[in-house]
């Protein structure tokens, strides 16, 4: 039985998966917005939203737990002073995503996903 399976697969080993987004996450507290295929941008919208709401508090607990999860101190530095406090008052749900056409090289299901503001 197949109960409780989460998570995409993308093709690719978990290595592969977690640099794949990580590498997304980093992207999206760097640029703000990001345009990706649909599946990639549902995969990621949890793994942000977890990391700002600990970028929130602003602990030095809680940065070095996020610099672990994201491995890039810009990118940190970028959600603990400008992406953190601006969320302060508000309970989750901080990214929103955008369906957009299907992309004409291979009718992959697009996306746009970026912070609410």
């Amino acid at each position: 039985m197949a109960y409780h399976r989460t998570g995409r697969k993308f093709g690719r080993i978990a290595k592969q998966r977690d640099a794949l987004v990580k590498s997304l996450a980093r992207s999206l507290v760097l640029h703000g917005s990001i345009t990706t295929t649909e599946a990639k941008a549902k995969e990621l919208r949890p793994f942000i939203e977890k990391l700002v709401t600990k970028a929130r508090s602003g602990t030095v607990a809680n940065r070095k737990i996020v610099n672990a999860r994201i491995g890039d101190a810009g990118a940190t530095k970028e959600l603990f002073t400008k992406i953190g406090p601006e969320f302060k008052s508000r309970n989750g749900g901080y990214t929103r995503i955008i369906k957009l056409p299907q992309r004409m090289k291979d009718s992959a299901k697009m996306a746009v996903i970026q912070f609410v503001k």
